[in-house]
């Protein structure tokens, strides 16, 4: 063997024993110097280097200076002394024991069982938060709090402090709170635009009670929709029970979330957790120190997903965009302002509805009272509807409408999608709120394998809106056999397109 071959298998050695020895691939590899070195140059296309990867991160000076803003938070709860088998029993059985005087087993003061208070308070669960300001307000989960008879918070220096509730918010999960104390050492609040997937990011909490708790991870998505109000931050952080309403902390140790949920079929972690966004908590804690409760507007919409092919049917240009009208409630913003079942929502107020949570959202973070501007497509036409918002309630109503109309008016069979129709009566119109439409007697074929049953009421055709049975005829008559055509179907309360496939 040559003296340049054993020099060569010398450094190929070398560079193996590195890689072995490097575990996580952070050594540096170099080049031997072999006669390989001499072949020709290939001419495949070279991808470009990925960015060097400096090393894991050092979260010790974080945990230092962020950990001390940390808090424990314990809570109890009052419960009934009196005996569980009375629960849920007759309070008409109750009054007869009481009146012929018969004892009634496990009510305090019966004879052979001591006095007993009617309830007494034992210890509800355990959660964390972080000091929001200097002067003792506290962010943490609405669960957390929830129905709490005291709230205990105990800082890092064992310093423990009865909290006072001044506000919750059950629909974003984020609730204030406040402690007589001062100069706390409060968090630096982080900038959500800037935070990034990949990136790393670390919870310090109180999980199974163990407080401070510290885990790390990256940021596995943004904008996840799991919640109404709210897009939530995915990481792979552990996070587990007592860990919510912790911080979720980036390395320049700012604040960008609130830990709050996880993905478990086992009640534990599984590698997915999720976080509420801090400019989102931010604006609800302000609203919650201000009035200690969250005010939000509304317009008075059911709204759903626009799939691609509904879109693509129906001309509109972005097709990952929009929200679909399905129901508008009688006499509410969007009904005065000319939204109608149908419409696809694209713009509020000139912003993007890239996702139909983001309507819900936009909507709910406007004042009540003020005016804004819904844009929505409607059959190859956008078009600007000023509304005016209102203060969304906790509860709210749903009519009824009246069931399919007797037959006897006007009939037509429309061969091409399956479906046997009549004029829609007027008293159906007035009940469902609609200009016209015709009512579904039966239906077969394509029109039965999209789902179309007798009952439903047809809105639209493709582009053109179904007044009577004159305009659905004229509708049928212009459809290409060859696509599939985009049906506005009413079904009580909610209103959808359905794309049927025409038969050849």
């Amino acid at each position: 063997m040559s003296t340049s071959a054993r020099t060569s298998k010398l450094w190929a050695a070398t560079a193996m024993a590195l890689a072995m020895s490097s575990g996580a691939g952070l050594a540096t590899f170099y080049a031997a110097p072999s006669a390989a070195q001499e072949a020709p140059a290939t001419t495949a296309p070279v991808s470009p280097a990925a960015p060097a990867l400096a090393g894991l991160p050092d979260f010790t000076q974080l945990v230092e200076a962020v950990g001390p803003s940390v808090v424990n938070i314990r809570t109890t709860a009052r419960v009934n002394n009196r005996n569980p088998r009375l629960r849920g029993m007759d309070e008409d059985m109750l009054e007869f024991f009481r009146q012929f005087g018969i004892p009634v087993p496990g009510q305090p003061g019966q004879q052979g069982e001591p006095q007993q208070p009617e309830s007494r308070t034992v210890p509800r669960g355990v959660g964390s938060g972080f000091i929001l300001s200097a002067d003792g307000y506290i962010l943490t989960n609405h669960h957390v709090v929830e129905d709490a008879e005291d709230v205990i918070v105990t800082l890092t220096d064992e310093r423990e402090f009865k909290a006072k509730v001044i506000g919750s918010d059950q629909r974003t999960d984020v609730a204030l709170l406040k402690i007589e104390a001062s100069g706390l050492p409060a968090v630096r609040i982080g900038n959500i635009d800037q935070l990034k997937v990949g990136e790393w990011v670390m919870a310090i909490g109180s999980p199974f009670g163990l407080d401070n708790s510290v885990t790390a991870g990256i940021v596995s998505a943004k904008q996840r929709d799991t919640g109404e109000y709210l897009p939530f931050i995915q990481t792979d952080v552990a996070i587990n029970p007592g860990n919510s309403g912790g911080p979720l902390i980036n390395l320049r140790g700012e604040v960008v979330g609130i830990n709050s949920q996880i993905y478990s079929r086992s009640g534990g972690f599984m590698g997915i957790s999720f976080a509420i966004p801090i400019d989102e908590a931010i604006h609800v804690s302000d609203q919650l120190k201000k009035s200690g409760r969250v005010v939000r507007g509304r317009i008075g919409v059911q709204v759903g997903p626009v799939s691609g092919e509904i879109a693509e049917s129906l001309g509109l240009e972005n097709r990952s965009t929009g929200a679909l009208v399905s129901a508008v409630e009688t006499d509410s913003p969007a009904q005065k302002a000319g939204v109608q079942a149908g419409d696809i929502i694209t713009h509020y107020n000139g912003t993007v509805i890239n996702r139909v949570s983001d309507l819900p959202r936009l909507v709910g973070n406007t004042a009540p009272g003020s005016k804004g501007t819904i844009t929505v497509f409607r059959r190859g036409k956008s078009l600007e509807l000023p509304v005016t918002i209102e203060e969304i309630k906790d509860a709210s109503s749903a009519s009824a409408s009246d069931g399919p109309a007797a037959s006897g008016e006007a009939t037509a069979k429309a061969d091409a999608l399956g479906l046997t129709v009549q004029d829609l009566p007027a008293a159906q119109k007035q009940s469902l709120g609609v200009r016209g439409g015709v009512l579904v007697q039966a239906a077969s074929d394509a029109a039965a394998q999209a789902g179309i049953r007798p009952g439903d009421v047809v809105l639209a055709v493709g582009q053109t809106e179904v007044l009577d049975l004159a305009s659905f005829n004229a509708a049928i008559r212009r459809l290409d056999s060859k696509r599939p055509v985009s049906v506005l179907v009413r079904r009580d309360e909610w209103a959808q397109y359905v794309l049927i496939r025409p038969q050849k």
